[in-house]
């Protein structure tokens, strides 16, 4: 994606593209189904764009906005965890095509547009050319950029999980409709579905005219003859006259087909048979894998009052069950108010509706909510009885459903919060962490510093004792899960340190500041063998005034009783003869160790000093700020001649804050 210069060329781009997507495909909940050893060719991009979209680390950053701008959609899942490698490969020149990667996991897929935690990963670069996941992809995803740019278009590949359901988004933001291919390859992921096509069970309706046909797996629609001349029924006492699939209007895929007959069925034992149609094939899968030739049972006889199926494994804290029945139920039987059934067990449920997934008038099953959440681990009876209209559910044959019973189990809510014990010590802190285990966990994914992955109840690690850590910890008891996170900050490591000057005059006071890190509880402060101290603030330290420039030992030692760790710091004072400002009037650069710089002597406290040095000429042949620097009697490394040479000195004094102003002449010897 393409970074714009102003915010309000950003404005104007959207609102051009902001046609709806009515493509399918275009959509989340139209994405194409995957297969992982095909290519996707897409020769066509319609220009469309309904939803901003969140992209981490890039939305809010900068003036570029992210939308779903002429995208397409394709949706997997996960048959073998690792990594997921793709390609997408842009048809024409100087194209950018940006992606995005989400977890819809448990989602409806439109929840990518209000949900920002489904991201897994992307690439919005607006340099031209192929992009995807690779193995020497960027850890990050790359925000909006300019062409000219050349910021990678490849993100590293990531990491799927088992059983997880995915969503990529591929947007193309070049304002043509030119297309691209899509493949996938590199990882370790398996997106494969595994499963072989076959026909499922077979069930004819009530007055025995049509079959309908359950696949175990989805089928393309495009592999489906109008006519069904890929089935036929033995005995042959009907004939197939058409066939038609469910959702392919508003989808790719289906797993559910129709099929009309020539005639009523007498009452009896047959065989759905499935062959190659006109077409050359049978049905195929996403991965055009044919159906072989096989047959399905079924029998037919005046229709008989149903029982329900069974109730779909509710998840964690469920707000609803869903009920399923081996016939479609009829809609307008559902009463909404949730009367046709009532739920008891461990605890209190208030039953508020009830609703089916309706198509055409028909579900196959019955959605029943609840006032509110189940938290508790038990077993609950549902019982179906006659609603507030009087009456069961009817099914699609046009016949009461008994008044039966049906169980189902909840889990217990889980916590991951965990508890933890220190032991402390010089260097290294040993923590030990601990799960209770309550409610039935049976799953513990702990993460130490985003690296150190452990899934036992307990661990014990070992920190550094001046560190920061974080640590995670995931639960679960197969159904329900919890994740709890903390920072723990480990400072009790003893480390010696303290500021003082390294040169002071010889009537000024030694001022040393502590600054050292860890729990202390004692300090011992040694000044050179004049004087000691055992508080972090020691007073101001004078030293005897000799004449002589003198070098001290200054040393801390620091101590954590508790502990019994230790550790000190010593430094080197310089305390001056005396603190007059002069320039000597002779020096004698021959590198003897004695008088071979040229500088003002002992100038501590000259403030905003300039000092410069010229030679007979007028030339300046050294300046300097510092009263530390010193002129060795060298001009671009050529050592000047013997001579006498002018210098001129400014300073404020830091005592008096006199300024003063000095000039004299020295002689270079040699």
């Amino acid at each position: 994606m393409h970074r714009a210069i102003a915010l309000i060329f950003l404005f104007l781009v959207q609102k051009g593209f902001s046609q709806p997507c009515t493509t399918l495909g275009q959509t989340p909940s139209t994405a194409f189904p995957v297969c992982g050893t095909s290519t996707f060719t897409q020769n066509n991009v319609p220009i469309c764009s309904t939803n901003d979209l969140y992209v981490p680390g890039c939305s809010g950053v900068g003036t570029a906005l992210y939308a779903n701008k002429n995208p397409f959609f394709y949706r997997f899942t996960c048959f073998t965890a690792g990594t997921l490698g793709f390609l997408i490969s842009p048809l024409a020149t100087n194209e950018d095509y940006d992606w995005q990667l989400y977890d819809i996991t448990g989602h409806n897929a439109d929840d990518i547009f209000t949900d920002t935690s489904l991201v897994v990963t992307g690439n919005w670069s607006g340099t031209y050319g192929n992009t995807g996941a690779s193995s020497t992809g960027v850890t990050y995803i790359n925000c909006a950029s300019i062409p000219s740019d050349n910021e990678p278009t490849f993100a590293r590949m990531p990491t799927l999980i088992q059983g997880h359901e995915y969503l990529l988004l591929i947007s193309h933001f070049t304002d043509t409709q030119s297309g691209y291919n899509l493949s996938f390859g590199g990882g370790t992921a398996v997106i494969t579905d595994p499963t072989e096509p076959h026909l499922g069970v077979a069930k004819p309706d009530c007055d025995g005219k049509r079959i309908r046909v359950k696949m175990n797996k989805k089928m393309k629609c495009a592999s489906l003859t109008p006519t069904g001349s890929e089935f036929s029924v033995s005995p042959a006492a009907a004939t197939v006259v058409s066939a038609t699939a469910t959702n392919c209007s508003s989808a790719f895929d289906f797993d559910e087909v129709e099929i009309t007959l020539s005639n009523t069925l007498p009452n009896g034992n047959y065989q759905l048979i499935i062959n190659n149609g006109t077409d050359g094939n049978s049905l195929r899968d996403i991965c055009d894998r044919n159906i072989p030739v096989e047959q399905s049972p079924f029998f037919y006889a005046i229709p008989q009052p149903i029982f329900a199926d069974s109730i779909g494994k509710p998840g964690c804290t469920p707000d609803s069950v869903k009920v399923y029945f081996p016939k479609r139920i009829t809609c307008t039987t559902i009463a909404a108010n949730g009367s046709d059934f009532v739920v008891t067990g461990p605890t209190p449920v208030t039953v508020i509706s009830a609703a089916g997934n309706c198509i055409n008038g028909l579900t196959d099953y019955i959605i029943v909510k609840f006032a509110s959440p189940i938290y508790t681990r038990g077993t609950y009876t549902l019982t179906l009885k006659a609603g507030t209209d009087g009456s069961t559910v009817i099914d699609e044959c046009n016949v009461q459903l008994p008044v039966q019973s049906l169980n189902f189990t909840t889990e217990d809510t889980v916590s991951a919060r965990f508890t933890y014990v220190t032991e402390l010590d010089c260097r290294r802190n040993t923590v030990i962490f601990s799960h209770d285990g309550a409610h039935f966990v049976n799953s513990w994914n702990w993460t130490f510093n985003d690296s150190i992955k452990v899934s036992t109840q307990n661990h014990t690690i070992v920190f550094p004792a001046s560190s920061t850590n974080t640590i995670q910890l995931i639960v679960s008891n197969g159904v329900c899960r919890d994740t709890s996170s903390i920072t723990l900050v480990m400072n009790n490591e003893v480390i010696a340190a303290f500021v003082m000057p390294d040169v002071i005059c010889p009537e000024d006071p030694c001022i040393v500041t502590d600054s050292s890190k860890g729990l202390i509880d004692s300090w011992k402060w040694t000044f050179g063998g004049v004087s000691t101290s055992n508080v972090p603030k020691p007073a101001p330290q004078f030293f005897p005034q000799t004449n002589i420039e003198t070098y001290y030992i200054i040393k801390l030692q620091v101590t954590n009783n508790t502990l019994g760790c230790s550790d000190s710091i010593s430094k080197k004072l310089r305390v001056l003869n005396n603190c007059f400002i002069a320039v000597p009037t002779a020096f004698t650069p021959n590198n003897d160790g004695l008088n071979d710089f040229l500088y003002p002597n002992n100038a501590i406290k000259a403030e905003n000093l300039d000092f410069k040095v010229y030679n007979r000429w007028g030339q300046l042949v050294f300046a300097t700020n510092d009263w530390r620097e010193k002129w060795n009697g060298k001009v671009g490394g050529i050592p000047q001649a013997p001579g006498v040479f002018v210098w001129y000195l400014r300073y404020t004094h830091r005592d008096t804050h006199q300024k003063v102003f000095q000039k004299g002449t020295t002689t270079l010897i040699r």
